[in-house]
């Protein structure tokens, strides 16, 4: 498998997850962390009704920022996947081939660094929780976002786990990739969340 860089293996995660429920890791007051399989700090990942990544996977990932705006822009922001591109330099296409708000079964198709990935959502709480799927390449994974109301904004968390044969090949540089992945993801999304509000 061709080395594939940071956003570009984050595109290929498969399942997203966007939820305030099942927090069971971490701290209020965390801003970012990680989480590598040898980190024993939390026993359980980020849940949306049942859906979490896989906490026996080789690579795994957590990410937390505070983003100081109100939670419907924070929510907003990521859920408007159509305007992914005008805010994550690296994804260059979306195209929603179901129309209206993100709802279980709506399918979109984007473009990352060259790579196609087609998004199927499984589940929909608005402003809570969203989760989709879609394997690529051979490498599945499942992407876990919550939001929770702090003082001054959102406290925004994410994980996302990686399992399958190139992972299992590549696990040093592919979790090396996953974590710069999520950081720019994160940062980007306060970026424009902050500027939005």
């Amino acid at each position: 498998m061709r080395a594939l860089n940071a956003v570009s293996l984050a595109a290929l995660s498969g399942v997203l997850v966007i939820g305030a429920s099942g927090l069971a890791f971490g701290h209020e007051n965390d801003h970012s962390y990680d989480r590598h399989p040898g980190n024993t700090s939390s026993s359980r990942s980020l849940t949306c009704d049942g859906v979490h990544p896989d906490e026996s996977a080789p690579v795994v990932t957590r990410k937390a920022i505070v983003i100081n705006a109100p939670l419907v822009t924070v929510w907003k922001v990521q859920t408007d996947v159509e305007n992914w591109p005008a805010w994550q330099p690296n994804v260059t296409s979306l195209v929603k081939d179901t129309p209206g708000a993100l709802r279980p079964g709506s399918v979109f198709r984007w473009a990352t660094e060259g790579l196609d990935i087609t998004s199927t959502v499984k589940e929909v709480e608005h402003d809570t929780c969203l989760a989709w799927g879609g394997p690529a390449q051979g490498i599945n994974a499942i992407h876990v976002w919550t939001f929770t109301p702090v003082k001054g904004g959102v406290l925004v968390r994410t994980e996302e786990s990686w399992t399958g044969a190139p992972v299992v090949a590549n696990t040093a540089v592919l979790q090396k990739a996953l974590d710069n992945s999520l950081q720019n993801w994160v940062n980007n999304l306060k970026r424009t969340s902050e500027s939005h509000s």
